[in-house]
């Protein structure tokens, strides 16, 4: 059951209205704004830039990587694993399992929390090398996620950086996002006040 009542919200001087609904089941409060003011008359998503993406784009090269220092091609057991998994599945006629990715290709799958586990999501072929796939490294999860140069990926191990990557979102998208919610609030806040202006002329045109 929720109960609704009014109230007013500031964002620096700008006030609207809005409604509180009161769910008395779980005691949560939730805020909606009201037809005050038609925000959505503002507001566009932005345009995607239809770029020429491809994976290579983000990759690093670890052609010399050494077999001491390579913690990313996947064992000889997980990559049966893999293959046993997505056959099984196939045989159910659904399309879970790995996802095989070349830097030629146009994108990958979106990079999880559990990516640490097994890189399923995200495998990039390395037949060229004559090795087992392998999993992104850091550096091209921050790439993946549009995390600027200088971010630093090795502040904690791989498997909290890969959990943190993959509880991420995309920063180039909120940017955009943000930008547009930043200039909707900018002509909400011009629309309100050309109402206010208008609601005290009126009031002073019947004295």
């Amino acid at each position: 059951m929720k109960k609704q009542t009014k109230a007013k919200t500031t964002f620096g001087d700008w006030t609207a209205n809005y409604y509180l609904f009161k769910d008395t089941k779980y005691n949560l409060t939730r805020d909606y704004y009201s037809d005050d003011c038609d925000s959505s008359t503002f507001f566009n998503w932005p345009k995607a830039s239809m770029e020429t993406t491809k994976v290579g784009d983000i990759l690093e090269d670890l052609s010399d990587l050494s077999v001491s220092d390579d913690k990313f091609t996947i064992s000889d057991k997980l990559w049966a694993g893999h293959k046993r998994r997505k056959q099984q599945h196939q045989q159910r006629g659904n399309g879970f399992g790995y996802s095989l990715y070349t830097p030629d290709d146009a994108y990958t799958n979106t990079i999880s929390a559990r990516y640490y586990k097994d890189g399923s999501e995200i495998l990039i072929d390395q037949s060229k090398l004559e090795k087992n796939p392998r999993k992104l490294t850091p550096r091209e999860c921050a790439n993946l996620q549009g995390f600027p140069k200088e971010f630093i990926v090795n502040a904690v191990s791989n498997t909290q950086i890969y959990k943190q990557f993959g509880n991420s979102v995309c920063v180039s998208v909120i940017r955009v996002v943000a930008e547009q919610i930043y200039k909707t609030m900018k002509n909400t806040k011009a629309q309100l006040n050309q109402k206010a202006v208008k609601k005290e002329l009126g009031e002073i045109n019947l004295l």
